[in-house]
């Protein structure tokens, strides 16, 4: 139960992030929004070192380097997709590839979760599926910006499956070597392309906010994935977009359609499956 209140306010607070993340990219470069949330949430991370202390031990950083790598790539393929793609195919292929992997990797190295937890696995990718639709959306998605997006959701998937292979007593060292790749990474990918890092004004403290809550965020999956199994902690996770959609409808009075809905009930439902089995 405990892992299934902690992975279901990650979701919460991912969905908040990536909210704060999108308003934030409507203002200024998508790489200097990136970058400089990824700097607030290794600042973050290191203010909270003390509070949640782990061992340190190269196999913890190495690992967190690599979910680090895996993260930016995803992220990188996620944002190229949705430049030659239609969002309402390449956010829910990307988000259910990200929570099919870690459950897939969980089975495959033991991890036998119950009945009904299983369907609330398959009731959870369904409502991923519902939620992120967006029957507005026009145009059409070509097989290239299909398989980015493929390839996007193995990044983010391979970001989970490497930060649960970290020792368990390392506590928050390997977001530490996953944050310091990932800003290194993106800083070398705007380097390279000329991009600028500043943003524009009166943006700086909503990508603040946006990192910090994206590296929350990652401290309550650690959290979760040490108090439950990888296949279903991944997969709560990976409901972030229903309260991202519910917070446009709030803050910004975007609509919801009736099939977001039925995805945002599904969620529900997933929730209540995985944490009564």
């Amino acid at each position: 139960m405990v892992a299934v209140i902690l992975a279901t306010a990650c979701a919460v607070v991912y969905g908040t992030a990536d909210f704060f993340g999108g308003l934030a990219a409507k203002r200024s470069q998508v790489l200097s929004v990136v970058v400089l949330s990824q700097i607030a949430g290794l600042a973050l991370i290191l203010v909270l070192l003390p509070l949640l202390p782990g061992v340190f031990s190269d196999r913890a950083l190495l690992w967190g380097l690599a979910a680090g790598l895996s993260g930016a790539a995803g992220l990188v393929l996620f944002y190229r997709a949705l430049a030659t793609g239609v969002m309402s195919v390449v956010a829910p292929t990307t988000a259910v590839t990200s929570a099919a992997l870690p459950v897939v990797f969980g089975l495959a190295t033991g991890e036998r979760p119950a009945f009904w937890a299983l369907a609330g696995v398959v009731l959870a990718l369904g409502s991923v599926l519902l939620v992120s639709q967006d029957r507005s959306a026009g145009g059409s998605t070509s097989p290239g910006s299909l398989l980015t997006s493929l390839a996007a959701g193995a990044g983010f998937g391979g970001f989970f499956i490497l930060l649960a292979m970290a020792p368990s007593d390392a506590g928050l060292w390997p977001l530490v070597g996953a944050r310091l790749s990932s800003v290194t990474t993106v800083a070398l990918v705007a380097l390279v392309t000329r991009r600028t890092l500043r943003p524009s004004a009166g943006s700086l403290h909503i990508i603040v906010a946006a990192g910090v809550l994206d590296m929350a965020a990652n401290v309550l999956f650690l959290l979760a994935q040490r108090q439950g199994l990888l296949s279903l902690v991944a997969v709560l996770v990976s409901l972030y977009p229903a309260s991202t959609l519910l917070l446009a409808r709030q803050v910004l009075g975007e609509r919801l359609q009736g099939i977001q809905v039925a995805g945002v009930a599904c969620a529900l439902g997933a929730v209540a499956l995985i944490a009564v089995a």
